[in-house]
């Protein structure tokens, strides 16, 4: 979870100063924005990752899943990425909706972190002596 957060911040950093770029009518060195997909593209796979440990940890352990909100809180930070990804592959000038949707996407993943940041602590408590 912490390389997911870490790649979280560099991804909101790199696209601060994009933002910021494009409202000063700036422009962007060229490696950016190919270095905030490959970033992203990491924490996709990272998150997609943590949830199938999570899914084969607990099913393995407890038999089923939903024993806590950490699933809840799971899922939805995984539908949050993928939908970030996926308007991020969709932002032209023609589709500016697309830029809408990645932004508030991200804004909404920063509480869904931290959500499932709290319930996978409280989750971790369980299997300490």
């Amino acid at each position: 979870m912490g390389l997911s957060l870490l790649a979280y911040v560099l991804l909101a950093s790199m696209g601060i100063w994009m933002f910021r770029a494009r409202t000063l009518q700036q422009g962007e060195p060229d490696w950016l924005r190919s270095l905030h997909y490959i970033i992203g593209f990491c924490m996709v796979s990272l998150v997609l990752l943590l949830l199938l440990i999570g899914i084969i940890g607990t099913y393995g352990h407890f038999g089923s899943l939903g024993h806590s909100p950490h699933l809840w809180a799971g899922l939805i930070s995984v539908v949050l990425v993928l939908l970030s990804a996926g308007s991020a592959m969709q932002i032209r000038v023609r589709k500016p909706w697309a830029r809408r949707i990645h932004i508030g996407a991200n804004i909404a993943l920063f509480f869904a972190f931290a959500w499932v940041s709290l319930t996978g602590w409280i989750v971790v408590q369980k299997y300490l002596p």
